[in-house]
């Protein structure tokens, strides 16, 4: 099955502070069939930045639609908080967002859905399954539609 015109302008948020898992993510979303445009962070402050258009560096588009993959444990600020921010916002609550990180604490699967998070995936420590999960996520974003997100951020929370 072929990228749909919504998922080509699909752009992929990954929030990974570790390079070689950030450069596997990318190498096997690619092997799944993924030809969106990624965007990588490595912390939890950037992302922010990003979505609410804060700061001198890159910031998201109007009428652009995007997928968070997000991973918990980051520095500055935590993925845990990124969520709770971004699904307190008027506007960005609507982005969905794939918890992807190695925590398999219930505890953190509880309250990430209970933030908002759309699916959560516990990162396998071995290579062999930490490359089938990420092939299997990367079919998942092949099918699915994701909503564009038009406005202005409502008053982003502080840090």
């Amino acid at each position: 099955m072929g990228n749909s015109d919504a998922t080509e302008q699909l752009t992929i948020l990954i929030a990974e502070d570790d390079d070689g898992h950030a450069k596997l993510i990318e190498m096997h979303l690619r092997e799944a069939g993924l030809a969106n445009p990624f965007v990588r962070f490595r912390d939890g402050q950037e992302v922010l930045d990003f979505l609410f258009r804060r700061g001198d560096g890159m910031q998201r588009r109007t009428g652009q639609s995007y997928l968070l993959l997000l991973d918990i444990r980051m520095p500055k600020v935590d993925g845990v908080e990124v969520l709770r921010q971004l699904k307190a916002d008027a506007e960005l609550h609507k982005l969905p967002v794939i918890v992807l990180t190695t925590s398999d604490d219930p505890r953190a699967v509880e309250a990430c859905y209970a933030l908002g998070c759309n699916c959560f995936v516990t990162k396998p420590v071995e290579f062999a399954a930490f490359a089938e999960t990420l092939r299997r996520v990367g079919l998942f974003v092949l099918v699915i539609a994701a909503p564009r997100i038009n406005g202005e951020p409502s008053h982003p929370l502080s840090n």
